[in-house]
């Protein structure tokens, strides 16, 4: 089991124990902090197959996202996420499909959505 706490003071700042505080970059919506944490997740979790499959990963990525009311229910969300990765693996993988889909199973963000990200991966 894993549990997070986070701390939002009434001035916008994000603190976690024993973290340094974080204010929210300009321009930022908590739509696009969920974005990032998507994108975050997928990193690290690559990042941490790979290296149990003896690959070093240097990964990069960005994340686009959709929100407009749903029919299902009438309400505001997202309802398409994409998310664009692009990997270099050290050594190289002769098939890297399985670590990718470990990769995506395994990003609890990814997990904890309603919808199922459109994942599209450039590994080298």
């Amino acid at each position: 089991m894993f549990e997070y706490v986070v701390e939002v003071d009434r001035a916008g700042r994000m603190t976690v124990p024993g973290g340094a505080q974080v204010e929210r970059p300009e321009g930022w919506s908590p739509d696009h902090l969920l974005l990032a944490a998507l994108v975050r997740c997928s990193i690290d979790s690559l990042i941490h197959h790979a290296r149990r499959a003896g690959h070093e990963a240097e990964v990069s990525g960005s994340a686009e996202g959709t929100i407009t009311k749903r029919e299902s229910d009438g309400r505001y969300a997202f309802v398409a996420i994409q998310v664009f990765l692009d990997a270099q693996l050290t050594p190289r993988a002769d098939d890297h499909a399985e670590l990718i889909a470990k990769a995506e199973r395994d990003c609890f963000v990814g997990a904890s959505l309603t919808i199922t990200p459109d994942y599209t991966w450039r590994v080298a």
